[in-house]
């Protein structure tokens, strides 16, 4: 699998944080970043997409990914859409290009 490199994710510094736009695929086999497209993080969740399970985990992963609390993490919007605005507080875009560097180097080296 062939990811493209994070920094062909838009990011954008707020005020308090970054926000980035995913694309959500819930019911994969597993949950892990699976590459960019047209600016969008798409993100596979193993979680189906019923009463916010999909949401939670994508919420949890990114905590982990990122190394952040989860109540740093918010889904701005899109909740109900595949396409989704993520804000994480107290970060900066350098530290989530970095994240997502890694995760997708840890990634091909297990594959």
């Amino acid at each position: 699998m062939k990811i493209p490199k994070s920094s062909a994710v838009k990011i954008e510094n707020t005020a308090d944080g970054v926000r980035f736009t995913v694309k959500v695929v819930p019911g994969s086999s597993r949950t892990a970043l699976a590459g960019v497209l047209e600016g969008l993080l798409k993100v596979k969740i193993a979680a189906p997409p019923e009463k916010g399970k999909a949401n939670q985990q994508l919420l949890e992963y990114f905590s982990r990914l990122l190394g952040v609390r989860k109540n740093q993490i918010t889904i701005a919007t899109g909740a109900a859409s595949p396409v989704k605005t993520v804000h994480v507080a107290d970060v900066t875009a350098q530290q989530v290009h970095q994240a997502f560097s890694q995760d997708v180097q840890a990634d091909e080296q297990i594959q």
